[in-house]
C-alpha cells in the first residue's frame, strides 16, 4: 500500500499540465516583461502636469490606461494632482458601480498545502499549524452561521492546495454550502453566490466549477517579479511553476468561466512593479479572451504564525504609497471591482474606500471552523493563514456605512440574469450596470434590513434607502414602477426578488 507522501507526489506530478500553458502564450515568454514594467517606471519620472490631466481624463472616460499612463500616475508627487488622482478616482466609481459597497465573508474550508510559500502561514514545512479540513457537516454549520445569523449572501471560500481538498471536495463542498436554507426574522438565509479563491486548475476541473455554479474564480499571481515569484516558491512545488499560476485565468475562460478576479500580495517586491503587472494582466486578458478582471485585489503582507519572513521583511508597503496604489488600480483598470479585505484595521479601510473600492469582508473569521466556534474566534493562531486588522461585524459595517451616506449591497443578480462576461464588461464601461446595481443594492438591503439589523442600524440606513429610493424615481423613471411593485413586495416578506 502507498503511504500518504507517496500519494501527495503523484498527485503532484499530475496537477501542471503543460500543453495549457503553452497554447496561450505567444512565442516562449510569457507576457510579463520585467525589464520593460521596471524601465516604464524609471522612463515616467516627473510627469508633465498637463499629460497627468490628460491621463486622468481618459480615466475618467473608463479607458484602460496604457502602461506608461499607469506609470506616469505612480511618479506623481505633487499633492495637488495626487488630490485631483483622488478625487477621479471616487468618480470613476461612482461611475461605473453607484453609490454602493458590496459585502461577503471568506469561508475557508482547509488549510493542508502541499506548497511551501515562504510569507504564507499554511507553508506546508510550518509545522506549528493545526491542520483541518472540514467536513460537509461542518460546512454546512459554518454556512448556517454566515447566512442565518449574520445575514451574508456571498461567500469567497478559500481552499489550500492539497490532495484533501482537490476538485472533488471543492464541488462537493459548494452544493453543500448552496443547499442550506436557515429560518430568520422573516424569510429564508441563503448563500445566493460562491466565489472561489483556489490554485490554479486545469480546464477539465475548470469546467466542473463552472457546472456547479460559480460566481468569480479567484487566482492571485502573489508577485509578477520572475526572479522574486522564483526566490518565494520553491521549484519543486507546484506554485514554483510561475506560468502554470499566469495562465489560469486563460484556462477558465476556455471552461466558460468568464468571471475571475486576480490580484497581488504587496509586500513581496516593490509595489509599483505589482501595479503594472496587475494592469499588464488585465490588458492581456482584454487581448486573449476580450475581457478584463471583474475584480482586482491588493492585499498585504501581514503577521502569521510561525512565519519569521514576514518580521524580517524589508518591502512592507507604506500607508501613504497603499494609498497611490489603490488610487491609480483605480484609474488604470477603471471598470472594475476593487476589493480590501479585512488585513486592513478599521480605520485604514475607512480612509481608502473614497477611492473606489466596491467590496468589502464583514464578520471575518479566518480560522478552519472559527464562525461555529465563535469562542475561538480571531485568536486561532495555530489555524489561521495570518491575522486580521478589522474584526468589526457586519452588522457595525452596514451601520458606519450608512452614516456615511452609503447602501450596502448584498445584490447577487448578474449571475442569474446573465449579466457576466462580455456582456457586464460592456455594461460597466457605458455606466449601465451602475443602474441596475442601485435597484437591486435597495431590494437586497431592506431584505438584510428586515431580517438582521438592529434596531439602531435599521434607523441608521432608512435615510440612505429614502435617498436611493428617490434618485431611482428621479433618474430611471421607467423603472420606477417596477422597482416599487418589487419593493412592496419584500417589505411585505417576499425574498430573492432582482431587476
Amino acid at each position: 500500500m502507498l503511504s500518504a507522501s507517496v500519494k501527495t507526489d503523484s498527485w503532484k506530478q499530475r496537477k501542471i499540465r503543460w500543453g495549457e500553458i503553452e497554447r496561450y502564450m505567444q512565442g516562449d515568454r510569457d507576457f510579463i516583461d520585467d525589464a520593460a514594467l521596471t524601465r516604464a517606471i524609471a522612463a515616467n519620472r516627473n510627469p508633465d502636469p498637463l499629460r497627468i490631466r490628460e491621463i486622468i481624463a481618459k480615466s475618467l472616460a473608463i479607458e484602460t490606461l496604457a502602461i506608461d499612463e499607469a506609470a506616469a500616475l505612480l511618479n506623481v508627487s505633487d499633492p495637488e494632482l495626487l488630490a485631483e488622482m483622488e478625487t477621479a478616482a471616487g468618480q470613476i466609481k461612482k461611475k461605473v458601480y453607484d453609490n454602493r459597497i458590496v459585502t461577503f465573508a471568506p469561508l475557508y474550508l482547509s488549510n493542508y498545502c502541499v506548497n511551501n510559500c515562504r510569507y504564507c502561514g499554511f507553508r506546508s514545512e510550518n509545522k506549528k499549524i493545526r491542520r483541518m479540513t472540514l467536513s460537509m457537516d461542518e460546512i454546512r454549520r459554518e454556512t448556517e452561521v454566515l447566512c442565518g445569523d449574520i445575514g451574508h449572501k456571498r461567500l469567497i471560500v478559500v481552499y489550500g492546495e492539497h490532495p484533501v481538498s482537490d476538485i472533488d471536495y471543492m464541488v462537493e463542498s459548494i452544493r453543500t454550502i448552496y443547499d442550506v436554507a436557515v429560518p430568520v426574522r422573516r424569510g429564508v438565509g441563503q448563500i445566493r453566490r460562491v466565489n472561489v479563491n483556489a490554485a490554479p486548475l486545469c480546464v477539465e476541473d475548470l469546467k466542473r466549477l463552472h457546472k456547479v455554479g460559480i460566481g468569480t474564480f479567484q487566482v492571485f499571481q502573489e508577485t509578477y517579479h520572475h526572479a522574486t515569484y522564483a526566490r518565494l516558491h520553491p521549484a519543486d512545488t507546484i506554485k514554483g511553476n510561475y506560468r502554470w499560476r499566469l495562465y489560469c485565468m486563460h484556462r477558465a475562460f476556455e471552461a466558460g468561466v468568464d468571471d475571475f478576479g486576480i490580484g497581488a500580495l504587496f509586500g513581496l517586491t516593490d509595489w509599483r512593479f505589482e501595479v503594472l503587472g496587475l494592469l499588464a494582466h488585465a490588458h492581456e486578458l482584454e487581448r486573449a479572451v476580450g475581457i478584463g478582471p471583474h475584480t482586482i485585489s491588493f492585499p498585504r503582507l501581514e503577521p502569521a504564525e510561525n512565519t519569521p519572513f514576514l518580521q524580517d521583511s524589508q518591502l512592507r508597503v507604506a500607508d501613504a504609497d497603499f494609498r497611490k496604489a489603490i488610487t491609480v488600480l483605480r484609474l488604470a483598470v477603471p471598470y472594475t471591482g476593487m476589493i480590501l479585505t479585512a488585513r486592513e484595521s478599521a480605520e485604514t479601510r475607512r480612509a481608502l474606500m473614497p477611492l473606489g473600492i466596491t467590496q468589502i469582508d464583514a464578520s471575518s473569521r479566518i480560522g478552519v471552523g472559527a464562525y461555529a466556534n465563535p469562542a475561538a474566534g480571531n485568536s486561532q493562531d495555530n489555524r489561521q493563514q495570518f491575522f486580521l486588522g478589522d474584526l468589526r461585524s457586519l452588522e457595525e459595517a452596514i451601520r458606519e456605512l450608512s452614516e456615511a451616506g452609503t447602501i450596502t449591497s448584498f445584490c447577487t443578480a448578474g449571475y442569474r440574469c446573465g449579466r457576466t462576461g462580455k456582456r457586464i464588461m460592456d455594461l460597466l464601461r457605458s455606466g449601465k450596470e451602475g443602474r441596475f446595481c442601485k435597484l437591486n443594492a435597495v431590494l437586497t438591503f431592506r431584505e438584510w434590513l428586515d431580517d438582521f439589523a438592529s434596531p439602531e442600524t435599521a434607523a441608521a440606513a432608512e435615510a440612505v434607502i429614502r435617498s436611493e429610493i428617490e434618485e431611482i424615481e428621479r433618474q430611471q423613471p421607467g423603472m420606477a414602477k417596477t422597482f416599487k411593485e418589487y419593493y412592496r413586495r419584500i417589505a411585505d416578506g417576499e425574498r430573492d426578488l432582482y431587476l
